[in-house]
């Protein structure tokens, strides 16, 4: 799952960001509203982080534009302000929660795990399937009920990706920015590269799922057809 996270306190910033990825979380920072503002309407989020008290553009600003473009990410607002009146403005500008500092770290992640649940999104302590796999996103473990290997993280990201997808075709630029991040330097041949891993992974478990290429369009996760279907 990939997390935005718009915090000007960058040694905060650092720390939260250093709890999520120890979860499998990927992180990207902005420590102003107009950058957060950027990077969200991208739309290759699927959680947002957001402070209330931001140079540049406070966050409730940042939260309204982003629900004026039709961007539905969840936000949990995170924020000193701790006052009911600020928890209800939050709210009312689109927040999904509200969580005041100080906080507990297990308290983070337990909102972020509901935020996910609420949204139908990953869960890294949930399996997911598709055809005859089970990916388990937390132990990055892909399995049949005969085999099972471990994948790495980045391997992990784009099976789940292309899972979540349900055989829709997803571009090269749609994976680097969703996996790599928009303002990445990845290229084509990263995507390629992985592909390729997973492939050879798919195929060592015997699975009856295969990743599908459109030339000039992308890649899609399917379910291998049978000899009767055909």
């Amino acid at each position: 799952m990939r997390i935005l996270l718009v915090e000007d306190e960058r040694h905060l910033a650092e720390a939260i960001s250093q709890i999520l990825k120890k979860q499998n979380y990927t992180v990207d920072m902005a420590h102003d509203g107009v950058t957060g503002l950027d990077n969200a309407l991208s739309d290759i989020y699927d959680l947002m982080i957001l402070d209330i008290m931001l140079p540049e553009m406070n966050g409730l600003d940042v939260l309204k534009a982003m629900r004026s473009e039709n961007i539905e990410t969840p936000v949990l607002m995170l924020t000193a302000k701790g006052e009911i009146a600020d928890r209800v403005k939050g709210l009312d500008s689109g927040a999904d929660d509200y969580l005041s500092k100080p906080f507990a770290t297990e308290e983070l992640l337990a909102r972020i795990r509901a935020l996910s649940r609420r949204k139908g999104e990953i869960v890294s302590s949930e399996a997911m399937c598709f055809g005859n796999i089970v990916l388990n996103t937390e132990t990055l473990l892909l399995g049949t009920d005969r085999k099972e290997i471990k994948l790495t993280l980045r391997e992990s990201e784009l099976l789940a990706f292309l899972m979540l997808r349900k055989g829709l075709i997803a571009s090269k630029e749609l994976i680097i920015e969703k996996l790599w991040g928009y303002d990445s330097e990845a290229e084509h041949n990263n995507v390629e590269v992985y592909i390729s891993f997973l492939r050879k992974k798919l195929h060592y478990l015997d699975a009856h799922v295969v990743i599908t290429t459109t030339r000039g369009v992308g890649y899609a996760l399917e379910v291998k057809k049978t000899c009767s279907e055909n």
